[in-house]
């Protein structure tokens, strides 16, 4: 059985979400990240880099969103959450690279803007920046990445659990309500699938 780490309020949640999309076995470990248990040994020798997800499988621990989504679709063909076409498949691997490496980052220059910076003047700096860089992010989500009403079109894939977990930013970022009326739209749409509402269950903060 796979086990598979996560916190609640962090980007595990996309994968959690495809883990019930596609009715997988499974074990979910919660982390509580404010007693720092993503920093002790225990979790370190699964994941050295103290963070989630994490999935551990038959053979190997993954770590990093796009990997596990990428390996939950592929180990679940019958789910239909992945394209098998190499370019179609492609397009849903740029997609969600574009939210790891573009959108997330935008958004943890709010909290985590010591990552990259020292002084308390250019973190405040990265922090004002935050409704500009990300609401840029989703404008071109908003204005053609987001295809229909689902990323890819009318196919409901690995990208949109992704998607739905990354939009969740915009309002505590300060991006206007209705600066992106598709995104939000497509929001609406996953909160009503069953697999989001199980796995936001889980994800519920105590």
């Amino acid at each position: 059985m796979m086990k598979f780490f996560y916190a609640p309020g962090t980007c595990a949640l996309a994968s959690h979400i495809a883990l019930e999309d596609v009715d997988a076995t499974y074990e979910a470990v919660r982390l509580n990240f404010s007693a720092g248990e993503q920093l002790k040994p225990e979790f370190l020798a699964i994941n050295s880099k103290g963070r989630v997800p994490a999935l551990v499988t038959a053979q190997g621990i993954l770590t990093e969103t796009p990997a596990i989504l990428a390996y939950i679709a592929q180990t679940h063909p019958q789910a239909g959450l992945a394209p098998t076409d190499p370019f179609a498949f492609a397009e849903v691997q740029a997609f969600n690279a574009y939210i790891c490496a573009t959108v997330h980052v935008a958004h943890a220059h709010k909290m985590r803007g010591n990552r990259w910076v020292d002084e308390s003047s250019s973190i405040e700096d990265m922090k004002r920046k935050v409704p500009e860089t990300l609401g840029a992010a989703f404008d071109l989500i908003e204005n053609g990445m987001l295809r229909d009403d689902w990323v890819m079109g009318d196919t409901y894939t690995i990208c949109d659990p992704y998607l739905f977990m990354a939009s969740r930013w915009l309002d505590s970022d300060g991006v206007p309500a209705d600066r992106h009326p598709r995104v939000r739209a497509h929001m609406a749409r996953m909160a009503q699938r069953p697999a989001v509402q199980a796995a936001m269950a889980q994800q519920v903060v105590n």
